[in-house]
């Protein structure tokens, strides 16, 4: 059995893929304390989180369960290392898609996941990591994260209101907290500025990593910053005019490479 298991598993636009990025690249340092699991390497399990976040029906909770423990299998037993699984995803969609105002599947999922382990992997220790952000700034990278990654076409002044129950996520914190009692550790984003490890540092904490180890990490610039307000408006416009997937995918693709190529101010 792992010695610790450490989840997590939300929330979006929270700083999560800056600090995914940072273990992506310092797995080999990492390797001796912790076997990591990043989103890209559990594909399956996050399309079924995702799917329950949709549907919230018992088949594909139990779909979701199944590739949970056909996950836990195939990373094995490592008794001197911490398991950490890190897939905001494991929360479901990002609040603002159509019919997913919040993040009400999360405690529904982390229950499952806490059954599961508890079940492959008796008394071993449980936590999970959530990172959190101030509503407004959330609610802004969440419109446009949905824009940029997705067809959406809906105007700020009609998403903000029906996705702002979203934006409390230290109410949904709360309702994780509920289901999983005494296994729940936050962090908020805006507590982690000018700290060189972001939002890492406090999960590295809590997987046992020594200090002089965290030192000693090469550090990441931040992942998936938002684009200017001129950039974003163009992305929404083409989402507008193109009602062909390809095209509208391929007019995107143009503004943002234009976007990465533009001459810093």
């Amino acid at each position: 059995m792992p010695r610790a298991i450490v989840i997590h598993s939300g929330f979006h636009k929270t700083g999560t893929s800056t600090l995914q990025h940072l273990l992506r690249r310092n797995r080999p340092a990492l390797k001796a304390h912790m076997r990591i699991v990043l989103k890209g390497e559990m594909p399956e399990l996050t399309h079924a989180a995702r799917g329950y976040s949709t549907w919230r029906d018992p088949f594909t909770l139990d779909k979701f369960a199944h590739r949970f423990r056909a996950l836990l299998e195939r990373v094995g037993d490592m008794p001197k290392r911490v398991l950490c699984l890190t897939a905001e995803e494991l929360s479901g969609h990002l609040p603002g898609r159509e019919g997913i105002p919040d993040y009400s599947a999360a405690p529904v999922l982390a229950g499952e996941m806490v059954g599961i382990l508890a079940d492959m992997h008796p008394g071993t220790p449980i936590t999970f990591y959530l990172t959190l952000r101030d509503p407004e700034p959330w609610l802004r990278s969440a419109y446009w994260e949905h824009v940029k990654a997705s067809s959406m076409t809906r105007d700020w002044a009609d998403f903000a209101p029906a996705t702002r129950p979203g934006a409390d996520l230290d109410a949904a914190a709360d309702a994780v907290a509920a289901a999983v009692p005494g296994l729940v550790i936050r962090q908020r984003l805006e507590d982690c500025t000018g700290q060189p490890l972001g939002p890492a540092g406090p999960l590295l904490d809590i997987c046992g990593i020594p200090p002089d180890l965290q030192q000693g990490l090469d550090l990441v610039p931040p992942a998936n910053r938002r684009h200017d307000d001129t950039v974003l408006l163009a992305l929404l416009s083409a989402n507008r005019a193109y009602s062909d997937r390809d095209a509208r995918q391929a007019a995107k693709r143009a503004i943002l490479d234009a976007a990465r190529e533009a001459p810093d101010d």
